[in-house]
């Protein structure tokens, strides 16, 4: 079978961005570009792909779901080098951040990667829709993030790999961590909230305690809030945790519509905009301009023989 892997790049661009420590030969930090191409060459060591597909999060991406609810993501602290760096102004860093994270795409461009952004829509939406597209239908797809509203996707042939943990989920796995069915993952979780996307949840309702008492929900089926209410309203215990999730119906509601990645949130347009930048990718492997990119950067030297063997692969069978 063959194998696509679609990353989260902003997730991991600031993986790589926080930890790397790694300076240019001129003192600038370049942590960001020189982690992610490490980082890139660890997952295709891992995962031997046959094609890589970078997504990230386009300008304004949350718009639709800060339509739908104007706290969404709100409180979140503003990403930060977690070491003080020789002096940077808070303006500074942040011009260094968008300078790595805009040419880390320069990078990626000119290797044999479809990278996709598109105004006003999160990368979320854009990997679920990746995954659906019927000329991967027979392939695996692997998802390479650590965020938890991809545990819904996962199937017979998509998983997910989180970095942090170094953990692959797949489908029996998320049975057996979380006692709930990927097909109703999104209703678990918008049972439980989202304290990251500012998402309250239902109280004294988390992922335990409805794995426990919401069975149920680790069946193939995909049951519908309706169903988890009338279930709430019909048992005969006398636990909060019934009467909260009753009353709390508008809650999970509004969260299910916020975290649910069945029916992403693209326009047919943008469906099809998707399409297009898969199947209709030219992939070109520019190594001079690579080459030349690391010395104008500082890098000093890049030991990325083994991502170059695994892109020109992939060149080669385009």
């Amino acid at each position: 079978m063959k194998r696509v892997i679609v990353i989260d790049a902003l997730n991991m661009f600031l993986r790589a961005y926080i930890v790397d420590p790694s300076l240019s030969t001129n003192g600038q930090p370049i942590g960001g570009i020189k982690g992610s191409i490490k980082i890139l060459q660890k997952l295709t060591r891992m995962t031997q792909p046959d094609a890589i597909i970078v997504v990230w999060d386009g300008p304004d991406g949350s718009r639709k779901r800060k339509t739908m609810d104007k706290n969404y993501k709100a409180g979140r602290k503003p990403i930060k080098l977690n070491r003080a760096f020789h002096n940077l102004t808070d303006n500074q860093e942040l011009q260094n951040r968008i300078w790595q994270q805009t040419r880390v795409i320069e990078y990626f461009n000119d290797m044999p990667i479809v990278q996709i952004m598109l105004p006003k829509i999160e990368a979320d939406d854009v990997i679920a829709h990746v995954c659906k597209l019927s000329c991967y239908e027979e392939w695996q797809k692997v998802i390479i993030s650590n965020d938890k509203d991809f545990l819904q996707l996962c199937d017979e042939n998509t998983i997910l790999y989180r970095p942090t943990t170094d953990i692959v989920m797949n489908k029996k796995r998320i049975i057996e961590d979380y006692g709930v069915h990927p097909s109703n993952m999104a209703l678990a979780r918008a049972i439980d909230g989202d304290a990251s996307d500012n998402l309250p949840g239902i109280k004294g309702a988390g992922l335990k305690s409805i794995s426990k008492r919401l069975s149920f929900l680790a069946s193939e089926k995909d049951y519908t809030i309706d169903e988890v209410i009338e279930f709430c309203e019909n048992t005969d215990s006398k636990l909060k945790f019934f009467s909260n999730i009753v009353e709390g119906k508008d809650i999970i509601e509004h969260n299910y519509k916020m975290m649910q990645l069945y029916s992403p949130m693209l326009s047919y347009q943008s469906k099809d905009f998707v399409r297009n930048a898969v199947e209709e990718f030219d992939c070109n492997f520019n190594k001079t301009q690579i080459i030349k990119k690391t010395r104008e950067d500082g890098f000093g030297e890049l030991n990325w023989e083994e991502l170059k063997t695994y892109l020109n692969r992939i060149a080669s069978n385009c």
